[in-house]
């Protein structure tokens, strides 16, 4: 009955009438509602914003009580129907993620894997402009040593020499374990 405190602190008349109306069909409005949800919270929670729809557009909606009643007793019917599809929606989601996707092993391996990709681009990141170019291309990009060459205009032997010291300088910004990541990512090609 929050909602309509709200509304008497304005003290139109309008405002009186709409006081009346909420007066007169709130209580009937959320036993409908809960017949239908089986929950008095959210039948609540819908008859409030069936009220707050109405105020919104009560200058369209015609003035007797009839046509009222019949505006609100749609909304809350609509909202209702939303409101479980809703829920039977979020449930089969759930359902589907319990069941094929939210394995612990799963999101640990993943946050795990994110993290270490993430140290490694890092690293990548703080090396000078050749080199980071020439790695992003071959571990990120996985190119080859020839595709580089012939994309940058280098030689093949340039590239080589270019990884190495790459490598060099990675086997000193990374811990051991991402360092031996880093070496089977460039050396797979």
């Amino acid at each position: 009955m929050e909602l309509l405190s709200l509304f008497r602190r304005e003290g139109s008349s309008k405002n009186s009438d709409f006081q009346i109306l909420f007066s007169t069909i709130y209580n009937g409005l959320v036993y409908f509602a809960c017949n239908i949800l089986d929950d008095r919270d959210d039948a609540e929670d819908i008859v409030q914003d069936a009220f707050v729809k109405y105020w919104n557009s009560k200058d369209e909606i015609a003035p007797d009580i009839a046509a009222q009643k019949s505006y609100l007793y749609s909304t809350v019917k609509n909202s209702c129907l939303n409101f479980l599809r809703h829920k039977i929606v979020a449930k089969k989601y759930e359902d589907q993620l319990t069941d094929t996707w939210i394995d612990d092993r799963i999101v640990i391996n993943s946050i795990i894997h994110a993290e270490v990709l993430s140290e490694i681009h890092n690293a990548i990141e703080s090396l000078p402009l050749a080199c980071r170019q020439i790695s992003k291309m071959s571990f990120l990009e996985e190119k080859k040593n020839q595709e580089i060459a012939d994309e940058l205009g280098l030689s093949v032997n340039t590239v080589k020499t270019q990884k190495q010291r790459a490598m060099h300088m990675l086997r000193e910004k990374l811990t051991l374990e991402l360092f031996y990541v880093m070496v089977l990512a460039f050396y797979r090609h």
